[in-house]
């Protein structure tokens, strides 16, 4: 079955509970109504405030996820600067801020179950709740949901 989006056309996707559409490139899911960075990193819009999290290809890429680095509530993120880490069993990782703004919320539940990430990266695993200082100059610098798709399409292409 292929379903329209904006004229691109995908073959593999599937209705989600959480999300409206979730489309699998390679295996690896994108759901739709997210911003993407490329630094694997998703943002939610929430109101006035942001959810941001990893993403499927970023969980994956890391795989068994053991422990989870956050800043405290109250602390000031700058978009495409490390504000974290994530620990592997094959690596080390910055988390990346894909917005600027001040951290209202850390997932805590993360840092005491870090593979949280790995069996739930757009759910149960998200890592902040940011207001962000400066969201609509910066979404300009995330990919929406379509060029999402296409760079995931890609990473694997790169074999990356």
């Amino acid at each position: 079955m292929t379903v329209n989006f904006k004229r691109l056309k995908f073959k593999n996707y599937q209705l989600h509970a959480r999300w409206n559409v979730v489309v699998k490139v390679d295996g690896y899911e994108v759901p739709e109504g997210l911003y993407y960075s490329k630094d694997y990193e998703w943002v939610k819009i929430e109101g006035d405030k942001v959810r941001v999290g990893i993403t499927d290809y970023a969980q994956k890429q890391l795989r068994e996820v053991v422990y989870a680095e956050l800043p405290s509530p109250g602390t000031t993120i700058k978009q495409n600067e490390p504000y974290g880490t994530v620990e592997s069993v094959k690596a080390v990782s910055d988390l990346v801020a894909p917005i600027s703004g001040t951290i209202e919320e850390v997932n805590t539940e993360v840092q005491s179950k870090p593979e949280l990430l790995n069996e739930d990266p757009y759910g149960k695993g998200w890592l902040l709740v940011v207001k962000p200082s400066n969201l609509q100059a910066e979404l300009k610098n995330l990919m929406d949901f379509n060029a999402a798709v296409e760079w995931h399409k890609s990473l694997i292409k790169e074999g990356k």
